[in-house]
């Protein structure tokens, strides 16, 4: 660690705030979205501009420190976040500036995708993200980024056209198509394993302002009929259609019928970002799946939308996740996943299956480094609870779930879906991409000094090669 005169040093030079542990705001600086970790920086820059990020390199380079780098601080591997070292905060850097000529929005590293929704929407724009709003931008670009425009537009990576980034030695570059294109490669896919990224550009559509959106909950009884139904509809859906069917606790206030309230069941929920008279008749069958509790198809605006499921995931609240990709649902693990969701445990839980397809499978398969892009969708368990005791019986519900289904799985994993107990997955959420991404770590940081991450070790050179 250096010397506290270095330390004084170093704070004056930042436009930012350096937090260290007694401080006041230590504890909530230092604090993630997820409840279980709880890890101690020796110091966190909150950085207000791109000269506190370049400092902070710097300062942690020179010194030996460990860096971690927080952008939404809402990954459930809580990567954002380190002991002992230093924690590079960009949560105060958080600008959207649209540009509704050329349908371009640049964006800080900060900011959350409801910032960039609530941004964009102004014009009448959209770009492909998640379906969480308080999510960073900056992890779920580099990682993916799946949600409601996907099948239509692609995921959020598919979109990005360009980002700064400072490197280990404390360099701003710029990555696109054009400059440092094995860079701008592998940060679509590859995750924060290649330095800071301070700011995207991003491509927007016009969307919205009102999509139609469908929310279809069923009794938990139902849930094999439902899922064949949704197999059967999902597979033939036009690509303005992307359908979740997610095994839900009810939520516990009108106009669910009280002896369904936190009752566990199988909803539907769904959007459609083409005409909305269109969007109705073509998402009118999925009331017809079963019995419903409750029915809800119609017109609702963007960024209400993109709230939705926020309620279920608030901040501080304990969460474990595991995930696989399918090509298909078949009949034997529909049979297998119904046997083992009801009851979900603990209060925030969700577990379903997400939809990929559409415009996400027509981009060639070597054009980014996310590899899977012959999956049609993502089965998440998405496990939350509130008590600490009953951690290892919410975990091992997780674990025995996810193993049941590996069977029917393709492997791999969505990068954006690692918890802290995988760092074995990482060659396989980066599949084929895994030695190329290898390799431009080597070019980009060698010494793998961004390495509190999903992280790919950088391919060492070939003595005389």
């Amino acid at each position: 660690m250096a010397d506290n005169n270095k330390i004084e040093k170093f704070s004056a030079s930042l436009d930012g705030k350096l937090v260290r542990p007694g401080d006041p705001e230590y504890d909530e600086s230092r604090a993630v979205w997820n409840g279980m970790i709880d890890k101690r920086p020796a110091l966190i820059v909150q950085c207000r501009v791109v000269s506190d990020v370049v400092e902070s390199v710097n300062f942690a380079r020179d010194n030996g420190l460990l860096v971690s780098v927080k952008g939404g601080g809402h990954g459930v591997a809580g990567k954002a976040v380190c002991d002992d070292g230093l924690m590079i905060d960009l949560s105060g850097m958080k600008n959207v500036n649209v540009d509704a000529e050329s349908k371009t929005a640049t964006v800080e590293a900060g900011a959350t995708i409801g910032d960039v929704d609530r941004e964009t929407q102004k014009f009448g724009l959209a770009t492909p993200v998640g379906v969480v709003s308080k999510t960073g931008i900056a992890g779920l670009t580099m990682g993916g980024g799946i949600g409601y425009l996907g099948r239509k537009y692609g995921l959020t990576l598919d979109n990005l056209l360009s980002v700064e980034l400072i490197n280990y030695n404390g360099d701003i570059i710029t990555a696109n198509e054009t400059e440092n294109p094995d860079l701008f490669w592998a940060l679509r896919g590859g995750g924060g394993n290649f330095g800071v990224v301070v700011s995207f550009e991003f491509r927007l559509h016009e969307v919205g302002p009102k999509l139609m959106s469908a929310q279809i909950f069923y009794p938990i009884e139902e849930c094999g009929k439902i899922l064949r139904s949704y197999r059967k509809f999902s597979s033939q859906a036009a690509d303005e259609i992307a359908c979740y069917a997610l095994v839900v606790k009810v939520p516990p206030v009108p106009p669910f019928p009280e002896r369904f309230q936190t009752k566990t069941a199988i909803a539907i929920v769904a959007c459609h970002s083409g005409e909305l008279e269109v969007a109705r008749e073509e998402l009118a069958p999925l009331e017809t799946f079963g019995n419903p509790i409750l029915s809800l198809i119609q017109p609702m605006d963007f960024v209400s939308m993109q709230q939705g499921f926020d309620a279920g995931v608030p901040s501080g609240m304990r969460y474990y996740w595991k995930a696989h990709y399918f090509d298909r649902l078949t009949d034997e693990m529909i049979e297998v996943f119904v046997s083992h969701v009801n009851p979900l445990p603990g209060s925030f839980s969700l577990v379903g299956f997400e939809p990929l397809g559409g415009a996400i499978n027509r981009v060639e398969k070597s054009a980014t480094a996310f590899s899977r892009r012959d999956a049609n969708y993502v089965l998440g368990i998405w496990s939350g609870w509130e008590d600490p005791e009953m951690d290892q019986s919410v975990i091992n519900w997780t674990r025995r779930l996810h193993q049941k289904m590996t069977p029917f799985a393709m492997g791999g994993v969505y990068s954006n879906y690692l918890d802290q107990d995988d760092e074995d997955q990482a060659s396989a959420a980066f599949g084929t991409s895994y030695e190329r991404l290898r390799a431009v770590k080597a070019k980009y940081d060698p010494e793998n000094f961004f390495r509190i991450n999903h992280n790919i070790k950088p391919k060492k050179a070939v003595r005389g090669a």
